[in-house]
């Protein structure tokens, strides 16, 4: 069963949130209230990701972030500034992602983050379109023969403190009767090594998280096996601040954009030819040659041409950072278009 020093502190880390988030929000009126002049202004994006999450946001051997929402930081700063390498990135760890978008330190956070109904309402935060759809599962070393969740029974589970899956381990738990034992750690990497080192029977992140993991483990990766089980649903999205309702819906704009062309067949190669010669008028609209809609949002528009050109459609980039032509090898599986049996739908753009 958890234990009551684990409630306790999953406790006092809402209740720290919560209070981190009324006292920035009286100071930070004026941060939210212009993103977009603000990030003009800079010239530059300061984006929020991961410490260090193999397909979503890494740095590489020269210090590069590299993975889908390092990508996504810079379609944005493409379809804002024109130029997809006006990002700044800031790395950061599960326990201080948030209060760093509500101080006003980032303009966007794209690390990894679940959204849920608490962080929905009680953060001061507003919850962007899901663009990774995840659950939380579990990775094992091959040699101990364990195949299924019932099989960690009793066993020490590595988790990162500050995450929904903390909470979600405890829950399944006793609901299941499973008397694991977690290990709670600050920092992702120091959880990785831990876990890799044989201090800990198995692990606990996203599903995808963990491909990455072992996918990049200094040891072999054909010894270690993620369990088919998840326990959870994680929709994983874009955070921004409230009461900045244009930089949102930038922010939500751009993952539909990058949606529709894929859908419409607009690819990083194609995308100049389309926005030029296209008689498609889903594609016109998209691409800013008929419908003025970039302008509705205080862009150029062909926004998400340059956006588009920086490093290619949803599919593209899904692909390249998380599937088949990458180290992580997943399926699109529920993060497929509406129209091959997955989740991924732009909402029209007319």
């Amino acid at each position: 069963m958890r234990s009551r020093a684990l409630d306790t502190r999953e406790t006092d880390t809402m209740k720290g949130l919560l209070l981190s988030s009324a006292f920035i929000a009286v100071g930070a009126v004026g941060l939210q209230a212009a993103t977009l002049d603000t990030v003009r202004q800079r010239g530059t994006l300061v984006c929020g990701v991961s410490t260090g999450f193999a397909g979503f946001s890494a740095p590489d051997s020269q210090g590069n972030f590299k993975g889908l929402d390092a990508d996504y930081c810079r379609a944005l700063a493409a379809g804002v500034l024109g130029d997809p390498s006006k990002v700044r990135f800031v790395a950061l760890t599960a326990q201080n992602r948030f209060t760093a978008l509500q101080s006003g330190e980032i303009d966007v956070l794209y690390r990894n983050s679940t959204e849920t109904f608490l962080r929905g309402v009680s953060l001061g935060l507003r919850q962007g379109p899901v663009n990774f759809y995840d659950g939380q599962g579990f990775v094992v070393k091959r040699d101990t023969g364990v195949k299924d969740l019932k099989g960690l029974n009793g066993a020490t589970v590595c988790v990162a403190q500050g995450t929904t899956h903390e909470v979600t381990l405890g829950d399944y738990g006793r609901a299941n009767n499973i008397d694991w034992k977690p290990l709670v750690f600050e920092r992702v990497d120091t959880m990785y090594q831990t876990f890799f080192s044989g201090r800990c029977d198995a692990m606990t992140q996203d599903a995808s998280a963990l491909a990455g993991a072992v996918a990049t483990a200094s040891s072999n990766p054909a010894d270690y096996l993620v369990l088919p089980e998840t326990i959870s649903k994680e929709p994983l999205g874009p955070f921004t601040r409230n009461g900045d309702e244009v930089w949102t819906d930038i922010v939500a704009w751009l993952h539909y954009g990058l949606i529709e062309a894929e859908e419409l067949g607009v690819t990083t190669a194609n995308v100049e030819d389309m926005s030029r010669n296209s008689q498609t008028p889903a594609i016109q609209r998209l691409l800013g040659t008929t419908g003025e809609l970039g302008s509705r949002l205080g862009l150029d528009n062909r926004w998400l041409v340059s956006a588009v050109k920086s490093g290619g459609n949803y599919g593209e980039l899904f692909e390249r950072n998380v599937g088949a032509s990458s180290p992580l090898k997943l399926s699109r599986g529920l993060n497929g278009l509406w129209t091959k049996g997955g989740l991924m739908y732009a909402i029209p753009f007319k």
